[in-house]
């Protein structure tokens, strides 16, 4: 049976490693007996993939969800059985991994969305199922593996590590008060004029919301004990939009962000395009985003990170490919860490409108520091917290993938409007970092 290309490739993804497309040749996703003996491993298929199937209501998976070998399935059942000197699967884990991977879901259910347009977490199948904090594709790839030498067949396990880790920082807010706009706002709503002189005209590094700096160091510290390659710091700045949520808008030709471009370049770190709430609306615009922001630095741009996480519907990636950009950090839930794609692996975009295989790397954020501690989200304590990200952590380490962290340079302020959140996420972002060091 030939398989589509998008079916090999889900099969190759969850096998993983080198050999993954030779290892993948000996699983075979079909219900024809007269094929069975062509394959190690045989996978059932769901009715999922089926033309009067696909893009329907009977292609959602119903609750109770069955398990196989203690691991959630969206399809197929838990049964399996010898056939030959071939084990049969009757999970549909293809179908099960496709589906989260693509985020098929989100294009059944175009109807949820939040006040920003976005699917919320909470809505998801792997939140009310109780698995967001389980990356269950790379279980599925684990199972997989184990089938595979169960028929003699020798598919190295990999070992438990982070295989990468992902320091990123959304450039929202990079200065309290360093803009007439801010002048103004602290004169009349702040501290008075005199304070807003002040703040405008004492040195950079004296601006409430510059931290980038002790974010540098913390992501620097890091480097250095787990390798370069091994740790990148990436920071993502706006070029654009003109809606509220994309305020306060800065120029990237001003004084102070061509310091905060050398601070960024002379640290090593990367920078990325942060387009902008507008741009999630209109994805037309990232084009010119991030033109701006390649003349603004002088560098190639070719990561993203949507602003308020808003890449609204599956297919609006489409137009992050068209532009050039090779990586996304966007695919994460605002209300809820943990893995919206089931996996901490980068994958490529697949389409799930028409099944295409992108060019485009997705990079699933895990832990987003306002998702812990903002009472509309998860409303964590810093010690609920702190517990909630070292699991995560541990679930990366045991999938060997990719942490990608996201903290704001504005949330370790200790110049809140939120008095509760002082230092909090300062003190968890240290932490953090101290055990990354330590991994």
């Amino acid at each position: 049976m030939v398989k589509s290309p998008e079916i090999e490739y889900i099969i190759s993804f969850m096998i993983g490693g080198n050999q993954a497309e030779t290892f993948g040749s000996l699983v075979g996703y079909t219900s024809d007996r007269n094929k069975f003996h062509h394959y190690k491993v045989v996978i059932i298929p769901s009715p999922f993939f089926n033309e009067d199937v696909y893009g329907t209501q009977a292609s959602m998976p119903s609750f109770p969800l069955q398990e196989i070998e203690g691991v959630p399935l969206l399809f197929g059942s838990s049964k399996t059985e010898w056939y030959g000197e071939t084990w049969v699967v009757h999970a549909d884990i293809v179908a099960s991994a496709y589906f989260l991977l693509t985020r098929y879901e989100e294009i059944r259910k175009r109807n949820i969305r939040d006040a920003h347009g976005r699917f919320p977490g909470k809505e998801s199948i792997p939140c009310k199922a109780g698995f967001i904090h389980r990356p269950i594709v790379d279980e599925y790839g684990k199972l997989l593996r184990q089938w595979l030498r169960q028929t003699y067949i020798k598919v190295p396990e990999p070992e438990a590590c982070i295989n990468k880790i992902w320091l990123t920082h959304d450039v929202d807010v990079p200065f309290f008060c360093r803009t007439l706009h801010s002048f103004m706002r602290e004169t009349i709503k702040g501290d008075g004029f005199l304070k807003a002189c002040k703040y405008v005209h004492a040195p950079l590094t004296s601006d409430p919301y510059y931290t980038f700096p002790w974010l540098l160091e913390r992501d620097a510290s890091v480097q250095d004990s787990v390798g370069k390659t091994q740790c990148e710091s990436v920071y993502f700045f706006k070029a654009g939009g003109k809606t509220i949520y994309d305020k306060p808008n800065y120029c990237l030709f001003s004084k102070d962000i061509k310091e905060l471009f050398k601070l960024c370049q002379a640290k090593e770190a990367q920078i990325g395009l942060h387009s902008s709430y507008e741009a999630g609306i209109k994805p037309s615009l990232i084009r010119r985003e991030q033109e701006l922001l390649k003349r603004a630095t002088g560098e190639a741009i070719f990561y993203n990170r949507h602003h308020f996480l808003n890449a609204r519907e599956p297919e609006d990636l489409d137009w992050l490919e068209r532009t050039g950009i090779t990586d996304d950090f966007t695919i994460g839930y605002a209300d809820v860490a943990g893995f919206r794609l089931g996996t901490c692996r980068p994958v490529s975009w697949i389409n799930p409108i028409n099944k295409r295989i992108s060019s485009l790397t997705l990079h699933p954020l895990s832990i987003m520091d306002c998702s812990l501690s903002e009472p509309q989200y998860m409303g964590m304590s810093y010690e609920e917290a702190l517990a909630y990200c070292l699991q995560i952590i541990e679930q990366v380490r045991q999938a060997n993938g990719e942490l990608v962290l996201l903290w704001h340079n504005d949330t370790i302020s200790t110049h809140q409007k939120k008095p509760v959140t002082v230092n909090w996420q300062k003190e968890l972002y240290h932490t953090l970092t101290e055990e990354l060091k330590r991994i």
